[in-house]
């Protein structure tokens, strides 16, 4: 659907791009965020999109016509171009929003957006899992058509491989509160049916992500800052 090497097919029907990211500008680390396209079951699922007006996507998104549009939002703060799939392509396509219900204070209107909760029936058979305690608004997607487990940002790939990723310097404390709360709750992710671990923040494991996932949580939990 695009020969553009920033547009790779990273599996069959399943499309990976990164732009730059539109309100944080943390440094290398960051400066880029990922967004990801599936065709499943006569579906078009969008996670996170990024698009400007002219930007390539577009036409990656046109060739999977006529399918319903599914966006899903991996955490509130990756609502970003949602808005713009459902105003461009709405009127001949069905589009719709789907969720954290935080979501909807990010949108200037709710038509088409589905809040959810873990455990709902996603289109596609998508299903997002709770994370941390306290629960965060983060839910990282499992696509079974694409053997597929995306995180937004609790788990990132570095140059090291997958890290879980903090909000703050790692000192003590926060180590501890990662080890002691945080890591725990990822550990019923391993135990869904997927093999690719997906990151809107670095690069994606193709094959037995179920190891680099094990890694992150076995490994410090990382800054990107150093």
């Amino acid at each position: 659907m695009t020969g553009r090497p920033d547009i790779e097919e990273i599996a069959p029907g399943l499309w990976r791009w990164a732009r730059r990211h539109p309100e944080w500008h943390p440094g290398d680390f960051g400066a880029e965020v990922a967004c990801f396209l599936a065709e499943a079951g006569g579906e078009t699922l969008l996670v996170d999109p990024l698009l400007d007006d002219r930007d390539p996507a577009w036409e990656l998104i046109a060739g999977s016509a006529p399918n319903p549009i599914r966006v899903l939002v991996t955490i509130t703060y990756h609502v970003r171009s949602a808005e713009s799939v459902r105003d461009r392509l709405g009127g001949d396509r069905e589009v719709t929003i789907h969720g954290h219900p935080a979501v909807a204070r990010r949108l200037a209107s709710e038509a088409g957006f589905a809040p959810f909760a873990p455990g709902d029936e996603l289109p596609a058979g998508v299903s997002a899992h709770p994370i941390g305690r306290p629960r965060r608004y983060e839910t990282p997607l499992l696509i079974p058509s694409h053997d597929a487990l995306v995180f937004a940002d609790a788990v990132v790939g570095t140059a090291e491989g997958p890290r879980i990723w903090s909000g703050e310097r790692v000192d003590d404390r926060v180590a501890r509160f990662y080890a002691e709360r945080f890591v725990p709750t990822l550990a019923p992710l391993l135990d869904l049916d997927w093999s690719r671990l997906l990151f809107t923040h670095g690069p994606p494991v193709l094959d037995d992500g179920k190891a680099g996932l094990r890694t992150a949580m076995a490994a410090p939990v990382w800054y990107h800052r150093g």
